[in-house]
């Protein structure tokens, strides 16, 4: 059990989460092992297989925390929600332009606009930072088809073509990713984005902070007012939240690619910090879990200045703010939706 600033993470396996009185009380093996109020929270990720009371899950929902449920893997299994809440009228505005094929388009256009973009700059920043320590010609290529790719975007007629662009981006962008890692290059490398399950330690911590970044949006937008379930690039899919991936998507180079290879390099996180399972997957170990999300939460503290709006903010608001340019978007008081372009 760790409580980091208004996160509280449970990461004994047989913890079970309830409510006594105003606090929150995580007990194993029928012993109490820690207590935290729960009006200090905003999250709770538990990472324990017992779950949690409906009594606590109720409180959550009604409070506005946000509870959510991994395996001791890391892999996300559950969010608990309450009633829906949000302004009908942005939502019936939301529902009617998400069927607008060239509205979608134009939106879809702008969130791998984004993306690409950042993962650009994430080996452009490798290069000027780390230039003779890689192989810099082909980060290089790889950065200038990057850049190519963003002004094919811009002349789509589709968002199947759109989508097309974006994925051979990204086969461009991982087949030079390894570069960026500076140590235990062997330990972390991997042959391509592989998913469920993660078969290798870079592609484990991707996909770990990938769940955590998805339902960072999904809070984000449901906090706005939006639908996180009815996506503009991402089809719909009972169960799915597509928007939230939708908005993530430009995010994802910037706020995890970026973050994995700095703990990499930093020593935050070292190839002994994972376990392979039976089934072949390799997951995280608790002391690795404990260092990455404690770094987390720091790097979310940490102060930026938006490129669109020119103010400072902490990092960790990056997808409230995208939450809210969009809503702003789909209610018309903006021309466009304007992505997220770091530098």
């Amino acid at each position: 059990m760790r409580h980091i600033r208004n996160t509280l993470y449970i990461f004994t396996e047989d913890a079970y989460l309830s409510l006594d009185g105003e606090n929150v009380v995580a007990k194993a093996g029928g012993n109490e092992v820690g207590r935290i109020p729960l009006h200090t929270l905003e999250n709770i990720f538990s990472f324990a297989y017992p779950g949690a009371s409906p009594k606590l899950m109720r409180a959550c929902a009604e409070r506005g925390v946000a509870l959510s449920f991994f395996d001791p893997r890391g892999r996300f299994l559950a969010r608990s929600c309450g009633p829906v809440q949000g302004n009908i009228l942005l939502r019936r505005e939301q529902y009617r332009l998400a069927d607008d094929e060239e509205w979608s388009l134009g939106a879809a256009k702008q969130f791998v606009i984004g993306k690409i973009f950042n993962a650009r700059w994430v080996l452009e920043r490798g290069l000027r930072d780390h230039g003779l320590r890689i192989q810099a010609d082909d980060v290089r290529r790889a950065s200038a088809h990057l850049a190519s790719s963003i002004a094919s975007v811009r002349d789509c007629d589709s968002r199947e073509s759109v989508r097309g662009i974006e994925g051979d981006a990204a086969a461009v962008y991982f087949s030079v990713f390894d570069e960026l890692v500076l140590r235990e290059k062997d330990a972390f490398s991997m042959q391509g984005r592989v998913r469920r399950p993660p078969t290798d330690r870079m592609n484990a911590l991707l996909s770990l902070f990938y769940s955590v970044l998805a339902l960072d949006c999904a809070s984000a937008l449901e906090g706005v007012g939006l639908d996180p379930y009815c996506g503009i690039m991402h089809a719909d899919r009972p169960g799915r939240r597509s928007l939230a991936l939708d908005l993530m998507e430009e995010l994802r180079p910037v706020l995890v690619d970026r973050f994995v290879i700095s703990s990499i390099n930093n020593r935050i996180i070292n190839a002994d910090d994972f376990e392979k399972t039976e089934t072949g997957s390799v997951q995280l170990s608790d002391r690795g879990r404990k260092a990455l999300f404690t770094c987390w939460q720091e790097r979310k503290r940490d102060q930026i200045t938006h490129p669109y709006l020119k103010e400072k903010i902490d990092r960790g608001l990056i997808p409230h703010v995208q939450a809210l340019l969009l809503s702003r978007f789909i209610r018309g008081d903006i021309d466009g939706y304007p992505a997220f372009l770091w530098k």
